[in-house]
Parts: C-alpha cells; structure tokens; sequence
C-alpha cells in the first residue's frame, strides 16, 4: 500500500472518527469527569470542586459520625442482583429462543418471513406500554394470576412486585435480541450435517449437542451479549414490575440524576457499570479468539 492510499484512506475515515469522537467520546470523558466532581448545592453538581475518588469509595464505605469509614454493602448487593437478574433473563430468552429460532429456520421463505414479522412486532410498540400490559397481566385478580391461584393449593401467589415478575418482564422484552442473532446462524445452516449424524447413529440430543450447538454457538453469544449488556442498565421494567422493591443498578442511577440530584454519583455507578460491560465484551472477545486459534 503506497503512502497516498495510507492518506486517502485516513481522510475517507476522518469524518467518522469525528463523529464517534464527538458523539460517543466526549460524553463518555464528561461523564467520567464528572463522577470525580462533588454534589451541587444547587445544581447536580459543583463545577469548581477538585477531583477526588470520593463517589467510587461510596460504592463500598461510607463515613460514620466520627468520620471514620465503615464497610456499606447496599449497593453492592444492588450489583450483584443486578448481575443475577440479568444472567436469568439471558438464560431464560437462551431457553425459549433457541428451540423458536431452530423452527424458524426449518420452515419455508414465506413461514420464515411472516414469523420474522411477529418476532418483531413488539419493537413496534414503546417498552413503556408493553410493561404496563404485563403490569395488568400479573396483578391480583389478573387472568394470569386467577389461573395460577387456581392450581396452586396452598393459598394466593403474589405475582407481581418481585424478582419473578422482573424477570417475566425482562424476559419478554428482550428475548428478540437473542431470537435473531441465532436465527441468523440457523438460516443458513447445512441440515445435511444432522442428517449424516443420525446416518452415523447419533441420537436426536446427541446431534444437537455435537452438531447444532456449535454451529449456532455465534449466535448464541451475540444474542448473549444483546441480552445481557442492556438488563444490566434495565430500569422501566424493574420500576414497574418490581415497585421500588426490586432495586436494579439502573434504577439507582435514574434515582441519583432525577430526584437525589447527585449527579456526580450517579456518574460514578455510570461509570463502573460500563467498566463491567466493557470487561464482559472483552472476556467473550478473547474467548471467541482462543477457540479460533
């Protein structure tokens, strides 16, 4: 590549790196600026303070009356349940649509196409309204409830205003980003390969574990990822279906930027759950290169 192609291609790229730089660079510098920044007293946050690690330390210790600091749990019991609830609800859209994606993709052009449709259908309506639907649905004296009160002998289940309602919505929301990336795989799958599996006496579970897993094992960790990255900041669905009892990391930061005015710490939870995100995206990285090499 001679030194005019090198420079055509840094011009052709230029205005894209702007763009990131301007749009996805500079408001992750002032986040991280802020969070080293101090509570406002009128505002969300003081502008002429030094900088300091203060509002990291308050994830983890906070300052008794004499000043000395005394180990404080909540928020990371907050981040585990966080972590949790998002690694349910990645296995539990892994559960359902993994076998929805492998029928998909078995049926024709015109049965996949239309099954495409209804797969997307909810991103058509806005998250707010649909987690009010399953608010209706789980609530006492709902269908699903008077059906579940009705099997159940030992007395009335409380469906909503839980870690199981929370997942139920989560679930349901985010279980097309884990259809998809594995549909994707599924679509373009040799079926032949099954096929000269059972030929060779493999059982039905062993062709799945041996043959159609690993081919859609891509498509698994995208939908994975899709899954898991977006739960971990949830915080309309735990809102709603959880009330107030169900605190997610995202509900502590809209807490922190809306009516605590604490900008600078809501910042620093910002920031480390990004850290997080960020480590995940890396270690699924360096897996994926590893089983490649």
């Amino acid at each position: 590549m001679t030194q005019s192609d090198t420079l055509r291609r840094i011009v052709l790229m230029l205005p894209a790196l702007v763009a990131i730089l301007l749009l996805v660079g500079a408001p992750l510098g002032l986040m991280g600026w802020v969070s080293l920044l101090e509570k406002g007293t009128t505002a969300g946050v003081d502008w002429g303070s030094a900088p300091s690690i203060g509002n990291y330390q308050r994830l983890v210790w906070e300052e008794d009356f004499d000043g000395t600091l005394i180990l404080n749990t909540n928020y990371l019991v907050i981040f585990l349940r966080s972590v949790l609830q998002a690694a349910v609800t990645t296995l539990l859209c892994l559960m359902l649509g993994l076998p929805v994606a492998l029928w998909m993709a078995s049926l024709s052009p015109t049965g996949r196409a239309v099954m495409l449709l209804l797969v997307t259908i909810p991103f058509w309506t806005n998250l707010l309204v649909r987690n009010y639907a399953w608010l209706i649905i789980l609530r006492e004296g709902g269908w699903l409830g008077m059906a579940v009160d009705a099997l159940w002998p030992f007395g009335p289940v409380q469906l909503l205003y839980n870690d199981v309602a929370v997942a139920i919505g989560l679930t349901y929301s985010f279980l097309p980003f884990m259809v998809l990336p594995v549909y994707s795989v599924f679509e373009k799958f040799d079926w032949r390969l099954v096929e000269a599996a059972h030929d060779l006496g493999a059982t039905r579970a062993r062709a799945l574990r041996r043959v159609i897993l690993p081919v859609a094992m891509p498509g698994i960790l995208a939908g994975s990822l899709l899954v898991f990255i977006p739960c971990l900041g949830a915080f309309v669905t735990p809102a709603l279906l959880g009330g107030g009892k169900t605190l997610m990391l995202g509900n502590v930061i809209q807490m922190q930027f809306g009516p605590s005015r604490n900008w600078p710490f809501g910042a620093a939870i910002s920031v480390v759950l990004l850290a997080v995100m960020l480590l995940a995206m890396t270690a699924l990285a360096l897996w994926r290169n590893r089983r490649s090499a």
